[in-house]
């Protein structure tokens, strides 16, 4: 099996609870969070891939504490990274309601969704240097207040473009949860293990985009489109509680950055001149574009071109999820550390292009009158080689970066909803009876994707000694 960050501490006996290598255990004081620790790494050493962190426990405490700690912490994360989903997914069965109620062209609704990623990806640039400098509990709970608020409004909403605006402040405060995830995973995490905790991540913020459009279908059934932001906002509210009452600093003061805007940029400029961690961070955002083409275009391909209810439009993008879950979950149990981080990335990749290929010549009519089974069969193989993308390319540009994870996983962000965000719009160009649009966008997208990944990662260069992913 290739060697991995965990299994090779594990090996040499490194200290995984919050020591230096090389220093002596008793030596180190526990450190100041309780919850989770992660090792230090110098700041002037970037690209250096440390042993794995671990959950760190008083010896007393045992197994017991440890597993328990690991395992609020990834219930926590996992709600934070499930808030994005929530907060799109319930929505789209409400997009035609919302067209007809604000007396707004289709394309103009889709502009709330463009405005949520907009917020979402250009919070993410402040939140994360500011998680670099402050800490990840403070600038996480401070976002998720600010959330609760927009998302409140967004319900008293009288006008399409009150409701962008408000979308817009709800993607900037949502961002704090999406950029300290990750960041926090980094802290706690490296090498192969960080790709399975993705993964494992996966399998928890999976069952959002699950249940968000059956619940936002079902809430359609009780009340209008209003009721789903009343319901986003006591989620929000239940998950700030969560975060302040469970999840503990995670970054060390020590390995906090003391500088000001000046170093934050400084640290992305560093970060983006590194070719492989660009490659893959663009890589990233041009494969999440192709799945936000799928969300924006999908209430209305699968509602308005193919007649499908609210509620089993609801059902197959709950079945497409669970192909992403489960393909996630055989990344992160079976594949990580048995094959190429980067092969299965490419293999990944290429199963996005044939689709989206796929759906192209369905929605032209290159195969004739199709119906929603076709169309459906491609999108949920498209959905599903997501579990295989989205992940892995994290795990790989996040593993080049410990001495700026809070930076790093903002850039990771940023592109990917700017990315998508330009998306978005594009899928509506041609109106509400087409699917071309949106199947252009996606293999315009993928194969890009691919070409971004060839052309700047080279995986081919790096196989012999970054066997495993490392």
């Amino acid at each position: 099996m290739p060697d991995s960050g965990g299994s090779r501490a594990q090996r040499e006996h490194i200290p995984t609870s919050g020591t230096r290598p090389g220093t002596e255990t008793d030596s180190a004081g526990p450190t100041p969070h309780g919850d989770a620790g992660a090792l230090s790494v110098d700041p002037g050493a970037p690209q250096v891939t440390a042993p794995a962190g671990l959950p760190a426990a008083p010896e007393a405490a045992g197994l017991k504490a440890t597993r328990r700690t690991g395992f609020l912490v990834t219930m926590v994360l996992g709600g934070l990274t499930a808030l994005p989903p929530l907060s799109m997914d319930m929505y789209l069965p409400a997009l035609p309601a919302v067209t007809d109620s604000l007396s707004a062209p289709a394309a103009t609704i889709q502009l709330t969704l463009t405005a949520c990623l907009a917020g979402m990806a250009l919070g993410q640039l402040v939140v994360g240097p500011m998680s670099d400098r402050w800490g990840r509990r403070r600038p996480l709970l401070l976002g998720m207040v600010v959330y609760v608020i927009a998302t409140a409004i967004c319900a008293l909403a009288p006008s399409a473009e009150l409701l962008i605006g408000f979308r817009l402040l709800q993607g900037l405060a949502g961002a704090a949860g999406i950029v300290i995830a990750r960041a926090v995973v980094r802290d706690l995490y490296d090498g192969v293990e960080m790709a399975r905790f993705f993964s494992t991540l996966m399998l928890i913020s999976g069952v959002a985009p699950i249940i968000a459009p059956l619940i936002g279908g079902q809430v359609m059934r009780f009340t209008d489109w209003r009721g789903i932001f009343v319901v986003l906002t006591g989620v929000g509210i239940v998950l700030t509680l969560v975060v302040w009452k469970w999840l503990h600093e995670t970054l060390e003061p020590g390995s906090r950055h003391t500088g000001g805007v000046g170093e934050a940029l400084r640290t992305m400029r560093g970060l983006l001149a590194d070719r492989v961690f660009t490659g893959y961070m663009v890589t990233g955002g041009l494969a999440f574009a192709v799945l936000f083409a799928y969300i924006s275009a999908s209430p209305f391909v699968v509602q308005e071109i193919y007649g499908a209810s609210p509620q089993t439009f609801s059902l197959l993008f709950g079945l497409n999820s669970i192909g992403l879950i489960a393909v996630g979950q055989i990344n992160g149990k079976l594949l990580v550390g048995r094959i190429s981080l980067d092969k299965v990335l490419g293999f990944g990749l290429a199963v996005i292009v044939l689709a989206a290929v796929a759906l192209l010549l369905m929605t032209t009519g290159v195969f004739g009158e199709v119906g929603l089974v076709p169309v459906a069969a491609g999108l949920f193989v498209l959905m599903s080689a997501m579990g295989v993308a989205m992940p892995n390319t994290n795990a790989q540009a996040l593993m080049r970066t410990k001495h700026a994870a809070g930076s790093a996983s903002a850039l990771l962000g940023t592109s990917s909803f700017l990315i998508g965000a330009i998306a978005s719009p594009l899928v509506g160009i041609a109106g509400e009876d087409t699917a071309v649009p949106m199947a252009v966008v996606q293999v315009v997208c993928a194969v890009a994707a691919v070409g971004c990944f060839l052309g700047l990662c080279r995986p081919w260069q790096r196989a012999g000694r970054e066997a495993g992913g490392l």
